[in-house]
């Protein structure tokens, strides 16, 4: 597998340039959650070296070449990119070749970690979930290893955001077993003073059904009653109503990867 695909379609980001720091057949994740496309794989909080920066730096070499245009880097791909022990590496290969901002699409669960935020304070864009409002809407929306508590997981998110300068967007994927829950998420995004919230529901296959639009509308105006007054909650959007730019990927089996439907 290569380390770096795309450019992708992103109704986030624009045309992004995917770079996957796990880069495993199957998913690397601390989550399990029931709308991932990527289906069962490995839950684990064992950071380690997955791919190696120098194989990074020959992967955007290819992509240089190339001539694709792409609006912005972003980690991500087949697992939780800060499992990944030497991200800190693999993002300056990428800053060595390409100026191009640099984001992360991430679970939120080692924002608590020093190390991990340290690093993730160097990317220009942060997207952190947040699907849960407690515990048990934690377990049965993302299923976290067993080490992971949402006490503790909120916190780490908030410790982190204190701390980044750079544009902070809370991502929130709803589906049925969390769609009643809006008001009491939104109003936890709230305490994060976000740039950005992406309102977000399953719309590639999965084992769970995406909400529909009307639902999904619902839900967008839950969060904008709760952003008002003095603690915003900044941008708010919804997938249903972003535009997609149009791309042409360098590779089109290598985007297949990442977004394939596991047993």
């Amino acid at each position: 597998m290569k380390t770096v695909y795309g450019p992708v379609s992103s109704w986030r980001l624009g045309k992004s340039l995917g770079v996957d720091p796990i880069c495993s057949e199957t998913k690397v994740c601390s989550f399990d959650c029931v709308y991932c496309q990527l289906g069962k794989g490995e839950k684990t909080i064992e950071r380690r070296a997955f791919v190696s920066p120098r194989k990074l730096e020959e992967d955007f070499r290819l992509f240089e070449k190339s001539g694709l245009k792409a609006d912005v880097i972003t980690f991500s791909g087949t697992g939780e990119p800060t499992l990944a022990s030497n991200l800190t590496e693999l993002v300056a290969r990428a800053r060595k070749t390409s100026r191009l901002p640099i984001a992360v699409l991430t679970n939120s669960s080692f924002l608590g970690d020093e190390s991990v935020a340290a690093t993730l304070r160097g990317f220009d864009v942060v997207a952190a979930k947040l699907d849960a409002a407690d515990e048990s809407v934690f377990k049965a929306v993302n299923k976290p290893h067993e080490k992971i508590f949402f006490d503790d997981y909120f916190d780490g998110i908030k410790k982190f955001r204190k701390n980044y300068g750079g544009k902070f967007c809370v991502q929130a994927m709803f589906v049925e077993a969390n769609k009643d829950c809006a008001r009491e998420i939104a109003l936890l995004a709230r305490e994060l003073k976000p740039n950005e919230v992406q309102v977000n529901t399953p719309l590639r296959p999965c084992a769970v059904k995406p909400l529909n639009e009307k639902q999904l509308s619902v839900i967008e105006g839950v969060f904008k009653e709760e952003g008002g007054g003095s603690q915003s909650l900044g941008k708010i959007y919804s997938v249903y109503e972003a535009k997609k730019p149009s791309v042409k990927p360098l590779d089109l089996s290598e985007v297949r990867k990442r977004k394939r439907p596991k047993p």
